[in-house]
């Protein structure tokens, strides 16, 4: 399970003395265990991949308006939480993969407006969750189905 890697990562990081590395993966578990709590479930693979996503979205976010306001220190910060993060990622999807992706949902679901976006991202979503950033896919999607 990826909770149990964590968690194993965890330990190794405090015998290895690696402070940063030790830091963020608390972020990780806490932000798990706060859903835990709040859901009063065990969490799956995929509950735990959708919570680091959202986590690896707000570091995005963050580093973004860091790097606008010239925060370089808080920058370095987010970069490096953003990191440590994606290890625990799966391999994302290259860009051809997406797009190959998006077309056979696009077929599947027979759309041929944007009043079908929503059946071609609920077919997407679980393939590329964790996988690629959903955002960009959107916008192909759009793309595809407007043009």
């Amino acid at each position: 399970m990826l909770k149990q890697q964590i968690t194993n990562d965890m330990k190794a990081a405090m015998k290895g003395g690696d402070k940063p590395r030790l830091g963020v993966i608390r972020l990780i578990l806490a932000a798990i265990k706060q859903v835990e709590v709040d859901e009063r479930r065990e969490l799956s693979d995929a509950d735990v991949l959708a919570v680091l996503n959202r986590m690896v979205k707000q570091r995005r976010d963050s580093l973004q308006q860091y790097q606008q306001a010239g925060r370089d220190e808080l920058a370095d910060q987010e970069a490096f939480e953003l990191d440590i993060l994606a290890t625990y990622l799966p391999e994302p999807l290259g860009d051809d993969e997406i797009t190959v992706l998006i077309d056979e949902a696009i077929a599947a679901s027979d759309a041929n407006s944007m009043k079908a976006m929503g059946k071609v991202m609920g077919i997407l979503k679980p393939k590329l969750e964790g996988r690629a950033d959903m955002g960009k896919v959107s916008a192909q999607i759009r793309q595809k189905l407007a043009g």
